[in-house]
């Protein structure tokens, strides 16, 4: 069973089956921060050189242009296009270049009426044609930059929701090397379902990866639940067994909380694994899998997949058939100092080439580590499974995404990720 889908339909859920559109890559942890801002700030920065913006060149241009042609030939009357570069600037420059290309436009065509006149072409008619444009092409403007204004202000706002659930990882945070990226599989999605954290304590360093089913806020508003009880409870409880039980229960709180209120997303479920790192136990990692993909271990010699039985996901414990509400056992596993955890949500194994066939990054990680053994450090390795799943499914993925790898800092006079 896998979070991100619905338990019906068998598209991502997010009110209405929707197809899968390209991808944008956003690394995140380690990793430099690149998505872009949306459309205006893209056209921004499209249409600047070394930061300063050149918008104003392309009506200027214009202008010059229709100005030119209409005194060297007499092939067409163009005067009266000068019309268009209002409405030109008023498309991707601000109000007030707007305005500024408004008075040249009708400037133009003054001087053409009663400097350079050689035509029969202007007249009081065009003036006003050049005018009214003019005036149309700056409310025109001030619109699109309300809305561009309005467009920012809610990635500013859904940005912030993100880092506050998804808060930034310090480097080395709990004697950890860790590194992430997220693909979103909607290009304007700020926010979405996985989550991922890392709460040291007295008791150990604990990691928690997941991915709640479904979309939108609904989504983000369960994520956060979850990782504040794992903040508090990986802290405190000295049993990695009790975190895994706090956290089932805050999935069954908070499902009745929503459903209580009415909304239709209170039945939710989340798929998650949870990891422990303990001080005592160098050579040794303690694993709890909630019906999620379980993680790999990845080193110089190679990938394995750890021997980890996933139990049900958060949320429905009380389906277990051998002990109802419990949360899955906790599974101590051997993992070398070398090695990199590798955890990834559904978008990773459920990608699809074109021929319908599934990606399987175990191959690609094998054959890079083969190469490079440095290529199993956490930065590393995160960069090439998230290459790789957009590569596979030609940037076009059915599910937001997120690769985490994670793994014990090198000790003194122990090697580094090069």
């Amino acid at each position: 069973m896998r979070a991100g889908r619905g338990r019906v339909s068998l598209g991502p859920v997010r009110g209405r089956v929707r197809r899968p559109v390209r991808a944008r890559w956003r690394p995140l942890g380690r990793l430099v921060h690149a998505a872009g801002q949306g459309d205006a700030v893209s056209r921004h920065e499209l249409l600047s050189v070394r930061g300063r913006s050149v918008a104003w060149l392309f009506p200027l241009l214009l202008l010059v242009g229709i100005t030119a042609g209409d005194i060297t030939t007499g092939a067409f009357e163009i005067i009266s296009w000068t019309v268009l570069v209002p409405g030109v600037a008023a498309a991707i420059c601000g109000v007030w270049g707007t305005a500024a290309f408004v008075v040249l436009a009708v400037t133009v065509y003054i001087m053409a009426d009663t400097v350079w006149q050689h035509r029969n072409e202007t007249g009081l008619p065009g003036l006003v044609l050049v005018v009214l444009g003019g005036l149309i092409a700056v409310v025109a403007a001030a619109l699109r930059v309300g809305g561009e204004r309005r467009m920012l202000h809610m990635r500013d706002i859904a940005d912030t929701t993100r880092r506050t659930v998804l808060r930034p990882l310090p480097v080395g945070f709990g004697g950890l090397d860790h590194a992430a990226v997220y693909l979103s599989a909607d290009s304007e999605a700020r926010v979405g379902g996985d989550f991922y954290d890392i709460q040291p304590g007295p008791h150990g360093t604990r990691v928690l990866v997941g991915d709640v089913q479904g979309k939108g806020l609904g989504a983000v508003e369960t994520a956060a639940a979850l990782l504040g009880t794992f903040r508090e409870a990986g802290y405190h409880e000295p049993d990695l067994a009790t975190v895994a039980e706090r956290l089932e229960v805050r999935m069954v709180r908070h499902r009745a909380h929503t459903a209580g209120l009415g909304r239709s997303d209170g039945d939710r479920f989340a798929t998650a694994v949870l990891i422990g790192f303990s001080p005592g136990l160098p050579d040794a990692v303690d694993v709890v899998v909630f019906g999620h993909e379980p993680p790999m271990a990845v080193g110089p010699g190679g990938v394995r997949d750890l021997p980890v039985a996933g139990g049900l996901p958060l949320g429905m414990a009380e389906l277990s058939p051998g002990r109802p509400g419990a949360a899955p056992p906790v599974h101590r596993l051997r993992l070398a100092a070398d090695e990199t955890l590798l955890l990834v949500t559904d978008g990773v194994t459920e990608a699809r080439d074109p021929a319908g066939v599934f990606y399987r990054p175990a191959d690609d990680i094998a054959r890079a580590v083969a190469a490079d053994a440095r290529n199993a450090a956490p930065a590393r390795l995160v960069s090439l499974v998230g290459d790789g799943t957009l590569r596979h499914c030609r940037g076009r993925l059915a599910d937001d995404t997120t690769v985490f790898a994670v793994r014990r800092t090198p000790g003194p006079g122990e090697p580094g990720d090069g």
